[in-house]
């Protein structure tokens, strides 16, 4: 079964700088793409960030874009979102999600599995 673990949120100051991580376990990464996606409570889930399968394309959400870094490390089965200059629009409850037909999307439907999510909040 697999099985995608979030890390690494936290509470900072904003203009601060936060590194997500998202171990997947029981199946390999390595032809997968993979995505960052963020929910308030009573919000929809929105596209943050997606990378393809091999790691050459990414795709950023206009608000993130310059602040925000998504990268893979497959030996590691580990997917990053680097965040910085970090906004307090950025408070949310960010998932990882992975699609293992190696399609990437900014919408949340094209992926089969996801995280419970780490929790961030860039205090103003």
């Amino acid at each position: 079964q697999v099985q995608l673990v979030e890390s690494g949120g936290g509470l900072v100051q904003a203009g601060g700088s936060l590194r997500l991580s998202c171990a997947v376990s029981g199946r390999t990464v390595r032809t997968y793409s993979m995505g960052w996606f963020r929910q308030a409570p009573g919000k929809e889930r929105e596209f943050v960030a997606t990378i393809s399968w091999d790691g050459g394309r990414t795709d950023y959400e206009d608000s993130v874009k310059g602040r925000f870094t998504i990268s893979r490390d497959d030996a590691k089965n580990t997917l990053y979102l680097q965040m910085n200059s970090l906004e307090h629009e950025d408070k949310d409850h960010y998932y990882c999600a992975a699609d293992f037909h190696g399609v990437e999307s900014r919408s949340s439907t094209t992926y089969e599995d996801w995280g419970r999510g780490t929790q961030v909040t860039a205090s103003s």
